[in-house]
């Protein structure tokens, strides 16, 4: 028997930057009663969404070059509700600056221009400048470059480096502010889930046994682990993404990226500021596949094993998917990053793209500083799915999230407490327009 202090509504496993949004959007604009959120650690965002861990951006679509259109404008919109958010109550978890895209050399402003003319519909205050007002910008991507280098960026005043540990925290502190239980299980392992006839059985190793009349795992690569114990995204496998960086004494004032390649959801390095220490300017994210769910977290290899497609067509997929000529080649570049010694040569190369006169004894290596993307595969289209996974199944979800997860984690909560609302019945509602008021909606109508 379950004590009756032990019985929840709903239950959110998983305490990163996707959980706690969701905890804050059931606690305040809901009226469940009675949540939870579990968390295996001992504080919220540990892992991915750790300011260690994540390149600390805020993505808005303007100038990540291997977004389309449509994404672009998902993105913005989803963005725009957690600038909403952050400027009404986590002014301590950003720093506006700003932002621009690079491109250097003929090939590359062409394809800038011609991106321009498509986006400066969506982004209106989007600037495309040049050479003077880069170097006005930021000097050092200008300084003791060759003259004749053809060079153009676009250009965002506005934006933001964020410290998403600071915001999970702050999710939490607003959604425990209301009179109503919300409790938070820190150090908290969740075991197994069991389906009962109504609901759900949590087991957990320090805390015992919980039940919930929904759940909802938020466990970033791990919900595709409890995913499948149950039953659910059989056709779904992991391609794990590591990535690192490299750091530098006070280089630049804003972000600069590089110009991306379409075709593959991760890549080209940007420069930035290290939101927490903007003196210190990192350089990446490289990115190399690892056997693992959590970045330097060994353990995690069993459950990447878990989460694999140990069959001849899920095999078939991760072969198509690796050997592809653009992302074989990208991916082996992106191990030599991390050899002693060599590495720091080879990337310094890609590094001087931005900053021209970097030297190798600028530059170090970032230690502790990077994390895991969850790279989604479908093994039914032999392909990556790009942005966020989420599988619904019966009074259950689960949400994967490789980038740009945080930037629409409050869209996500919106969309996942709807669904909740709904999975749990009458009497329970989600406050719609009190919602649209505070963030807006393009999922609700919003009354004026």
């Amino acid at each position: 028997m379950v004590p009756k202090d032990h019985h929840y509504n709903v239950v959110i496993i998983g305490g990163g930057i996707t959980g706690t949004s969701l905890l804050f959007a059931l606690a305040r604009y809901t009226n469940i009663s009675h949540l939870a959120l579990f968390e295996k650690y001992g504080d919220v965002a540990e892992v991915n969404s750790h300011y260690n861990n994540n390149s600390q951006t805020l993505h808005f679509g303007d100038i990540e070059t291997n977004y389309t259109l449509e994404k672009a404008g998902r993105v913005k919109e989803a963005a725009q509700m957690l600038v909403r958010y952050l400027e009404k109550y986590a002014s301590d978890a950003f720093v506006k600056g700003p932002k621009m895209v690079l491109a250097v050399g003929d090939k590359e402003v062409n394809e800038l221009e011609d991106r321009f003319s498509k986006f400066q519909v969506l982004f209106p205050k989007l600037k495309k400048i040049g050479r003077e007002e880069i170097n006005r910008l930021e000097p050092r991507v200008v300084a003791g470059r060759d003259q004749k280098e053809k060079i153009m960026a676009l250009l965002s005043e506005n934006g933001y480096a964020v410290d998403y540990k600071k915001l999970s925290r702050s999710f939490v502190l607003k959604a425990r502010q209301l009179e109503k239980t919300v409790d938070v299980f820190l150090n908290t392992d969740v075991t197994n889930i069991q389906p009962e006839d109504e609901g759900y059985k949590i087991i957990t190793i320090s805390r015992g046994v919980f039940k919930a009349d929904v759940i909802a795992v938020m466990a970033g690569p791990h919900s595709l682990v409890f995913a499948k114990k149950l039953g659910y995204g059989k056709n779904f496998g992991l391609l794990p993404v590591a990535g690192s960086f490299y750091c530098a004494d006070d280089i630049l004032r804003g972000k600069v990226y590089t110009m991306q390649i379409k075709k593959l959801p991760f890549a080209a390095i940007h420069g930035d500021p290290d939101v927490n220490n903007p003196k210190e300017t990192r350089f990446g994210p490289t990115a190399k596949v690892l056997p693992l769910l959590e970045r330097h977290n060994y353990s995690t290899v069993m459950d990447f094993i878990k989460t694999s497609v140990w069959s001849l067509k899920g095999i078939l997929s991760l072969i198509k998917i690796i050997t592809d000529r653009t992302l074989f080649l990208y991916v082996l570049k992106n191990f030599g990053y991390d050899l002693p010694f060599v590495g720091k040569w080879l990337f310094l190369k890609e590094a001087k793209k931005i900053v021209p006169t970097l030297r190798y004894t600028d530059l170090h290596f970032g230690k502790g500083i990077g994390g895991i993307r969850p790279q989604v595969v479908n093994i039914d289209t032999k392909k990556l799915e790009m942005g966020e996974a989420e599988i619904v199944g019966d009074k259950i979800l689960f949400n994967i999230t490789p980038s740009p997860g945080a930037s629409v984690s409050l869209k996500n909560a919106e969309q996942d407490a709807l669904r909740i609302v709904s999975m749990l019945g009458r009497p329970f509602q989600f406050d719609e327009q009190k919602w649209c008021q505070d963030f807006g909606s393009t999922m609700i109508e919003c009354k004026e």
